[in-house]
């Protein structure tokens, strides 16, 4: 059993309810989808083939128990379900993080999912399968990435006519780096005295020259 993949690394978690915490991310090959903000299409298409049991000992070795699958998009490949479990298996606090296009009741129920609901500007706002909004657990989380306006009123009314009882805090509104005043998006929020949780990405933060 094996997957492509991208990149093993050790880091600080940089988003989710999880931000500031050690993590090992496993960046899994390939994405069927092509935001206009990505920034990782580098995960496009570069990639090595390895064993399920070769993931589980790369990530062995950073002895750290929090996980994060992600890529790309994680569920274009069929054995990431398969990673997932031995991952949790084993002992670990498993999230990924997911662009929603894909049926996420493939996966584990204890493992954190992250669903990110395409806005207008990613330009994929299209492919999302918002009945995966139903397939959510308390634990879960929405991720909406903001980059003007008319994306902050999409994500809104996709709460209110969705997921109107889901919990407020596991709610991420993230402005789009570079294309999205963190401030604005704040002031709107507040304007609004919307129930969900103002999200920026800590590790570009923290190391604003890396693409991580």
């Amino acid at each position: 059993m094996s997957l492509i993949v991208n990149e093993i690394f050790y880091s600080i978690q940089g988003e989710s309810t999880y931000s500031g915490r050690p993590c090992t991310f496993v960046r899994l090959t390939g994405c069927n989808l092509r935001c206009s903000y990505c920034d990782t299409q580098y995960a496009y298409e570069e990639g090595m083939k390895m064993e399920i049991t070769q993931i589980m000992r790369r990530v062995a070795a950073y002895n750290c128990p929090l996980v994060e699958i992600t890529g790309g998009e994680p569920l274009l490949q069929n054995e990431t379900p398969l990673l997932i479990s031995k991952l949790l298996e084993n002992g670990y606090v498993v999230m990924m993080e997911t662009n929603g296009s894909f049926d996420i009741s493939r996966v584990n129920e204890k493992c954190i999912k992250i669903l990110d609901i395409k806005c207008p500007s990613s330009n994929e706002s299209e492919k999302n399968d918002l009945e995966n909004l139903k397939r959510l657990h308390p634990k879960d989380q929405i991720k909406f990435v903001i980059g003007d306006r008319e994306d902050y009123m999409y994500a809104q009314n996709i709460i209110m006519l969705h997921c109107p009882e889901f919990l407020g805090g596991h709610i991420l509104f993230s402005p789009a780096s570079g294309i999205m005043s963190p401030a604005d998006l704040a002031g709107w929020i507040l304007e609004d005295n919307l129930n969900v949780r103002l999200h920026v990405q800590l590790h570009k933060m923290i190391w604003p020259d890396k693409n991580i």
